[in-house]
């Protein structure tokens, strides 16, 4: 099969061919058809996330046909359609798998990660941690919600019911995240880095009651912000911009060191916190609300050989919405 092959930091990835894979009893084998990109490949590709298996065939935004099903697998079965995520296999024994927080399990193993992922014409996957994939929605336009999406509902739970919702950053978790806000009734806040007039004007378009810089003074008080883009000195600017008992996650698997900040901005009862992962429950419970908003993701799409371009539009922020790549 065709697979783009991510060796070493720094290194562009490879287009190989290489022998298909083979689904273990508790398996299923699965034609990708779409596999969407994720800040998450980009913080691996670039050496952040540190101890990725290697080689590695990153992705982890898949969606396809299941062609073979491994001898123990009973809920899933050839011609099925599903969505791999992020998290791949966890233990089901510890503390945290025991008591619904399978996210923290500290043996979890990661598709594009720790398991080879979707930028290939085959995967494989633990048939307990795929989902099936609704057919009002296209490989293309479902690939984004399975990470981007279920990241940002995550968040958006922890961040409370509050009414006035910031977001840091408005790409393609925040741009999934808005529409939820939005059918909920919230009112958003889209905030971007300075001069992205772009993504200012496609969160306004959405629905966002306002949108400006990090150099804008907001209009009034958020009750919860969620930061996305993964820069830490973000993290004392939303503190600020959130009213007394106001939370502020940190939605990003990785991020840059936090500057020091007063006391006087968590003061107040406000909430910092981070998100990690997600859970199988995340994901039930976010794609069968997509489908009742519905949830429809800004993609653009690039072939599978041109990984490495999405990389770096990636990399340079030159994305509105979401990147897949599409695997004919």
């Amino acid at each position: 099969m065709r697979a783009m092959l991510f060796d070493a930091p720094g290194q562009p990835l490879r287009s190989v061919e290489v022998a298909d894979p083979s689904p273990g009893r508790d398996q299923v084998l699965v034609k990708v058809g779409a596999c969407g990109l994720c800040r998450t490949d980009l913080h691996v590709v670039d050496g952040e996330l540190q101890h990725p298996k290697l080689p590695l065939i990153p992705g982890h935004q898949v969606v396809g046909e299941v062609v073979q099903s491994g001898s123990a697998v009973e809920t899933i079965r050839a011609g099925d359609r599903v969505g791999v995520p992020w998290l791949g296999w966890t233990c089901g024994i510890c503390q945290y798998c025991t008591t619904g927080r399978e996210n923290l399990c500290d043996k979890a193993r990661f598709t594009g990660y720790d398991i080879d992922g979707g930028y290939a014409e085959y995967t494989v996957a633990d048939s307990r941690y795929c989902f099936p994939i609704d057919r009002s929605f296209s490989d293309i336009e479902a690939a984004p919600l399975l990470c981007a999406g279920l990241i940002g509902y995550r968040s958006l739970r922890m961040a409370g019911d509050g009414p006035r919702l910031g977001l840091y950053g408005f790409g393609a978790s925040a741009h999934i995240v808005a529409q939820v806000a939005l059918f909920q009734g919230r009112s958003v806040y889209a905030i971007t880095r300075p001069g992205d007039v772009a993504s200012q004007q496609f969160a306004l378009h959405l629905g966002a009651t306002w949108a400006g810089s990090t150099d804008d003074r907001l209009p009034e008080e958020l009750d919860a912000a969620i930061i996305f883009a993964p820069v830490g000195a973000l993290v004392p600017l939303a503190l600020g911009a959130v009213r007394k008992g106001g939370t502020v996650v940190c939605a990003g698997i990785h991020m840059s060191e936090i500057p020091a900040f007063s006391y006087d901005l968590l003061w107040g009862e406000r909430t910092l916190r981070s998100v990690a992962n997600l859970t199988r429950q995340d994901g039930t419970e976010f794609l069968a609300l997509a489908h009742q908003i519905p949830v429809h993701a800004a993609v653009e799409t690039l072939p599978l050989d041109q990984a490495n371009v999405a990389l770096s539009r990636l990399r340079a922020g030159d994305v509105q919405g979401a990147l897949v790549l599409t695997i004919p």
